[in-house]
């Protein structure tokens, strides 16, 4: 096993940091290890965010190495991150009753993986976190009109699911999206348990013509989102993680030294934060977004920071993603086509 880094001290379970960190903070001429300071700050808030944690883990790091993982070697990964055993299994316990979990016995153990659903959730997602660069916007608007009464908690279910598909609100009868697949959406709707609301829901797609004197698109997104908190927290995020990719480079540019559980570690959260985000942007092309936009900043620094943790977190993978027959499953293509890489598991230079 790789030196312990910023994890839990054995005896005491106090957080310790292994001499490369305390290195390369010296060398960075910074006085706080940005790396100790995310993890320590996510250990801090680890309970409320368990099961989003679980989720991203198996998106990120399961799914590429067959999709299942044996419960022990879970509760190994993550209590570096301040999630001990009961809280694991009581969170994988509700995630199987939410359906995005489903056990598979062996014995006397378990694998875990992603049901049908949670598949189709998190893929959805993916293709957002994982994508080398956003697609191009065909200048179309996808529109979903209520041509029929919906009780209050009725709308309520329907506002917050099209919201989490990137929806914005226009009055009180239409949502409004610039390039969501709306067959792809309305399956989703069906699958969440709203199939009853379909006959009052009218998909439409819409162009505008651009007449003289009318609103424009940009006016469109104004009034459809409030993008302020979101810009604010990418400009956090970008700041808290380019820290950590300087921290993660000496000063010659070569890839940093530091313990593979820590690039493991810092892997999942960074794409855990990131999957965050982006659960709460709407996606909307360049041309509509407000000048110097950080989510652009955003992805690149996610995709550069990846690319610098993927070997050394993979490594990690490789000494404790078991299953429950003690197999240790190996990573497949799905990894390459991540950011749009060619071969993320090449050692980046």
């Amino acid at each position: 096993m790789s030196q312990l880094f910023c994890g839990a001290g054995q005896a005491t379970g106090v957080p310790t940091a292994c001499s490369t960190c305390t290195s390369q903070t010296r060398q960075a001429g910074l006085t706080r290890c940005p790396t100790r300071s995310r993890l320590d700050a996510f250990r801090d808030q680890s309970r409320g965010q368990a099961s989003s944690v679980i989720i991203t883990l198996f998106g990120d790091a399961v799914l590429p190495r067959g999709g299942r993982i044996w419960l022990g070697s879970l509760i190994t990964l993550l209590k570096p991150l301040g999630l001990n055993e009961r809280l694991v299994r009581t969170s994988v316990f509700r995630l199987a009753q939410d359906d995005w979990l489903e056990a598979e016995v062996q014995g006397r153990r378990s694998d875990y993986q992603l049901t049908p659903t949670g598949r189709r959730r998190f893929e959805e997602a993916s293709r957002q976190i994982y994508a080398a660069a956003s697609a191009p916007w065909d200048h179309r608007w996808r529109l979903i009109m209520l041509v029929g009464a919906l009780l209050p908690a009725e709308r309520e279910q329907l506002k917050r699911a099209l919201f989490w598909h990137g929806f914005g609100e226009l009055g009180t009868h239409s949502f409004v999206h610039p390039g969501a697949d709306l067959g792809a959406v309305f399956e989703a709707l069906e699958a969440e348990g709203m199939a009853p609301l379909m006959p009052r829901l009218l998909p439409l797609v819409a162009a505008n013509p651009r007449l003289p004197i009318t609103g424009s698109d940009v006016d469109m997104v104004r009034s459809a989102w409030n993008l302020a908190e979101l810009a604010s927290d990418y400009a956090a995020f970008v700041q808290t993680y380019s820290a950590i990719l300087n921290q993660w480079h000496d000063r010659s540019g070569a890839p940093s030294a530091m313990g593979d559980d820590c690039a493991f570690l810092l892997r999942t959260l960074l794409i855990h934060d990131y999957r965050r985000l982006l659960l709460r942007d709407p996606q909307l092309p360049g041309v509509l977004l407000p000048t110097g936009w950080p989510g652009h900043d955003a992805r690149a620094l996610c995709k550069r920071l990846y690319q610098q943790l993927l070997p050394a977190s993979e490594r990690h993978l490789d000494h404790h993603l078991q299953l429950a027959s003690g197999e240790v499953p190996t990573p497949s293509a799905l990894l390459s086509e991540r950011f749009g890489l060619s071969d993320p598991l090449r050692v980046w230079l």
